[in-house]
């Protein structure tokens, strides 16, 4: 094998390297940004984390015991907001749909926006605490001094009771912890805005 022969196949040695080293970070990139969408389906599936349920429809059993759900609220930094139970705790039948309240105030002299992202624990209950409706499904803006309340509306699944990691839970509690967030900008304005760069 010549020299020339020899130089030749190096250099599509080492360009298989490259590619493939090219590859392996372009890959690893992608999943990056696909880790935290998968991460939180996989939690919402599984109720992994404490991650509750979102169903479309409420339960079809009720059941005569009762469980204790408590109600907790937090604000991350950044976010000038008070935020806070109406009430505490309640107690529930297994598999009843019950509505309670949360009440947000923005504290700041100008509008805000936050999200509220939410686990139950005992963490092994996530999975049998269904949500009808939430305010966490979308974000929330305040204008300035302006207050609301904030509905949640939810169930206990009967399967808890059946299950061997979660039968013998008396008490759950449904966190929240709101989070400061851009405003997204509707769709027609994006539109215009789009337009309006393009002429």
């Amino acid at each position: 094998m010549t020299t020339s022969q020899n130089s030749e196949q190096k250099q599509r040695s080492n360009g298989v390297i490259v590619g493939t080293c090219v590859a392996f970070v372009v890959g690893m990139t992608g999943m990056a940004y696909a880790a935290v969408p998968l991460y939180d389906m996989f939690c919402r599936v599984t109720g992994y984390n404490g991650t509750t349920q979102r169903v479309e429809q409420a339960s079809d059993v009720i059941l005569d015991e009762k469980v204790k759900v408590t109600f907790d609220a937090n604000t991350s930094g950044g976010l000038p907001w008070e935020f806070k139970p109406v009430q505490r705790d309640i107690d529930v039948r297994i598999g009843e749909t019950v509505q309670v309240m949360y009440r947000a105030k923005n504290l700041s002299s100008k509008p805000t926006t936050g999200q509220a992202t939410f686990n139950v624990t005992p963490m092994q209950a996530g999975a049998y605490f269904n949500k009808v409706q939430c305010f966490c499904f979308t974000e929330t803006t305040l204008q300035p001094g302006e207050e609301m309340e904030m509905p949640v509306v939810f169930f206990v699944d009967p399967d808890m009771v059946n299950a061997v990691e979660t039968k013998d839970i008396k008490t759950l509690t449904l966190s929240y912890t709101f989070y400061p967030r851009e405003p997204s900008k509707p769709v027609a304005q994006v539109k215009t805005g789009e337009t309006e760069n393009k002429l």
